[in-house]
């Protein structure tokens, strides 16, 4: 991150609709100055009406948003000079490119010499400087997506917000986006909040990201760390792929504890949520970290699965494999290993104790 100095500042912000229903509950969120902080999660999970509280289009229905130490709660979302992405644009369709992008500076009444330099320069910013006489008709969605952002960007906000901005473009198109947005983000050191249900965008280019719930953040943390540990199975399972086993736990010891799969196999994990003996619970293991055995392999927490189908992606082999009577797993084989496997086929799995995560 850019810095550590908090820009916004949830405290206790709850929204409701109805009276009844909470839609954002007890937040609680620090934004930091400069960083691009992705909030991630299903729909109807609040992360949608935190941008719009924080753009000014929705009023808390309890607690208090503070930009730069002075609450914002009831500032008007044109007095608080942050810039705006929307998923379809909202481009003037009348307007030219350059028009569009400086209506954010004629309605701040800039001169038109100062209009016209900011709005190159956003032209530039954007790598779309020969269309300014253009229409938004005339351009594909991806260069009408990146006018939308000149025009966020182009009157030096202090924050730009964006609402899923990418999620009406093909799949190569909107991994491009992505790419130029997160290299824009490096560039600029502005700081982005950006609203996704898609879970590999926010990895590809967060610094952090925030997972909502049911109108609760379960975690926020950076990459990494959310993909490595996350802390509970939600965020497990909504962020990256899992393979997950049920077990019963027969013994705990500090962070990590002893679980039984329903065949008897014993397996050692970390026991995130403090479960304790008897309980019934849930291993989750990334795909990747699962390892196919050989007589030469390790000994300890192996697993014997079937395989039930061989899929090819290229890079890696992905197999689905079904481990007694419980649900498939999956399990990445990089394709230098240069292993051959059948379906029918009888194997043994390594999960290793420093990944497998043990869930109440």
């Amino acid at each position: 991150m850019a810095s550590a100095q908090s820009l916004v500042t949830f405290t206790g912000v709850q929204k409701t609709y109805d009276g009844t229903h909470l839609v954002v509950r007890d937040l609680n969120l620090v934004i930091q100055k400069g960083e691009f902080l992705s909030l991630l999660g299903p729909s109807g999970s609040g992360k949608t009406t935190t941008l719009m509280m924080l753009a000014g289009f929705e009023s808390p229905t309890a607690g208090e948003i503070s930009l730069d130490g002075v609450p914002i709660t009831r500032t008007p979302p044109h007095k608080r000079n942050f810039g705006m992405v929307f998923q379809n644009y909202a481009l003037f369709p009348h307007m030219t490119v350059a028009d569009n992008i400086a209506y954010p500076l004629t309605v701040r009444k800039l001169g038109q010499s100062e209009r016209e330099a900011k709005v190159k320069r956003a032209l530039d910013m954007v790598q779309m400087s020969p269309m300014g006489d253009r229409f938004p008709s005339q351009l594909s969605g991806g260069q009408q997506q990146r006018v939308a952002l000149a025009r966020a960007l182009v009157f030096d906000p202090q924050l730009v917000l964006m609402d899923e901005p990418l999620g009406a473009l093909d799949k190569q198109l909107r991994e491009h986006m992505q790419l130029e947005l997160k290299a824009l983000h490096r560039r600029l050191g502005v700081t982005f909040v950006y609203v996704t249900h898609d879970q590999s965008e926010a990895l590809t280019m967060s610094d952090r990201v925030a997972v909502f719930n049911e109108g609760v953040i379960q975690q926020i943390a950076p990459v990494e760390h959310l993909y490595e540990t996350p802390v509970n199975r939600f965020v497990a399972s909504f962020v990256g792929d899992n393979s997950v086993l049920e077990a019963r736990v027969t013994r705990t010891d500090g962070d990590q504890c002893t679980v039984a799969l329903a065949d008897g196999t014993v397996l050692v994990g970390i026991n995130v949520n403090q479960t304790r003996a008897g309980d019934a619970v849930q291993c989750s293991v990334r795909p990747e970290r699962i390892a196919v055995v050989t007589d030469q392999g390790p000994t300890d927490n192996l697993v014997t699965a079937t395989v039930d189908d061989v899929i090819y992606f290229g890079d890696h082999l992905r197999l689905r494999c079904v481990v007694g009577e419980q649900t498939e797993i999956s399990v990445k084989v990089a394709l230098h290993q240069q292993a051959h496997f059948d379906v029918g086929q009888r194997i043994k799995l390594h999960f290793p104790p420093a990944h497998l995560r043990i869930y109440r």
